[in-house]
């Protein structure tokens, strides 16, 4: 098998996904007015699945998405007070199809620390999956 039919063979057989896992930003959401004052930690897991063939082939950032940008990019969704972490999740998802334009689709987990709900757990939270049409 020669070089340019392997590469063709690997790009028609990839899944190629950008990930941040456990990135804890501390932000205002909730339904309690309390929430929004006082804020709390938030976990994110994020897939985001494009295409950087170009970038196993060539080692240059250009050929893929920056984690480091995506990460601006949640920053921002979360410095915005929302109630519902449906709503926050889903703006986020949006945010990164929007910015990013060979983002195929995205997966997001988004969990609030220590919810206050009267029990003891990790979190509570959302999961959201969206694909560009």
């Amino acid at each position: 098998m020669t070089s340019t039919s392997a590469t063709s063979e690997m790009q028609n057989s990839m899944q190629n996904k950008i990930i941040i896992q456990g990135l804890r930003i501390y932000a205002y959401h909730g339904v309690m007015e309390q929430e929004r004052k006082v804020g709390a930690y938030f976990t994110i897991d994020l897939e985001v699945e494009t295409d950087f063939t170009s970038a196993l082939q060539s080692d240059e950032l250009s050929g893929t998405i920056s984690y480091a940008d995506l990460f601006e990019t949640l920053k921002r969704e979360m410095s915005l007070p929302s109630s519902l972490l449906e709503h926050v999740a889903g703006r986020i998802a949006k945010a990164i199809l929007a910015d990013y334009p060979t983002a195929q689709s995205v997966r997001i987990r988004l969990l609030k620390e220590n919810p206050p709900m009267g029990a003891d757990c990790q979190g509570a939270g959302v999961e959201v999956f969206c694909e560009r049409n």
